[in-house]
């Protein structure tokens, strides 16, 4: 019985132990595919929570805004070990080094607390953690080193609080990257909104529509006819939870998303321009 119990355990914790890590990803991953939806659709008026997108939607749209900073980690690893192996550790060397971090750590912090007066600044929000978090890795490997030519024990405190503060870092710049990407995408498909269907709409009211490029036409009466008005010019932006999100074919600053619901309202046709066969 006790080995049964002993075996059981065992197996509970290999599971936590598979299941806790998997889980810290997903939410990571949710929270930037979040992140990125939020600052694209934004651009369109959207207030992301009211699309409806599900956990999964958004953890689909993550790969993308993180691309670019996992690369630039891994190859910002990869020059510092290539650096580590090509230049030699002097005691000399490491001390001047240290100092240089100290500086540029210090410039970033100064930065940080001046967010009231320099927060309005182009790429403010990425270059602050980047700056702290480059110093605080440099800092925490070079006191290492330095303790470590001195034959002293390694002061791990410290290099476990540098540590915090650069994965702190290391995480904001990444949200920072995913919202820059939202809003990048969310401009790029404004710049050409042929990629999304094209949307016929037809309603029982007219919607007052005042978009440039969208054209009403009434619609003839017949047995049978409920639809009143019919609308040209819309794409599709999103289908969200029972709502579409319309917005016209040529976006510009004046323009409005049409949010309609899926239901016996409105009539939709969408047509895709596709390739002949």
């Amino acid at each position: 019985m006790a080995d049964e119990r002993s075996q059981a355990e065992r197996w509970v914790s290999f599971a936590a132990g598979i299941v806790a890590p998997v889980t810290l990803i997903s939410g990571l991953l949710f929270y930037f595919g979040y992140v990125s939806a939020r600052s694209e659709y934004e651009y369109f008026g959207i207030d992301v929570d009211t699309i409806g997108l599900s956990t999964r939607d958004y953890v689909m749209r993550s790969p993308q805004p993180l691309l670019v900073p996992l690369l630039v980690m891994t190859l910002i690893a990869v020059a510092g070990l290539l650096l580590h192996n090509a230049v030699p550790l002097t005691a000399t060397g490491v001390r001047r080094a240290k100092v240089v971090a100290v500086v540029f750590l210090l410039l970033g912090v100064l930065a940080l607390i001046g967010y009231p007066f320099l927060g309005d600044l182009p790429y403010y929000a990425l270059f602050v953690p980047l700056v702290i978090g480059l110093a605080a890795a440099a800092l925490a490997y070079l006191s290492y080193a330095d303790r470590k030519l001195r034959k002293l024990a390694p002061q791990y405190v410290l290099i476990g609080l540098l540590a915090v503060v650069t994965t702190t870092c290391a995480f904001w710049a990444t949200a920072t990257t995913a919202q820059y990407s939202g809003r990048g995408l969310a401009k790029s498909h404004a710049a050409d909104l042929s990629q999304f269907p094209v949307v016929i709409l037809d309603t029982k009211e007219r919607l007052q529509l005042r978009s440039p490029g969208i054209e009403e036409t009434t619609l003839r009466a017949g047995a049978g006819q409920t639809f009143n008005y019919r609308y040209r010019g819309l794409r599709l932006l999103v289908v969200g939870q029972n709502r579409l999100f319309l917005v016209p074919q040529n976006w510009n600053a004046s323009n409005t998303t049409l949010v309609l619901p899926l239901d016996g309202s409105i009539r939709v046709q969408f047509q895709f321009q596709n390739d002949p066969p």
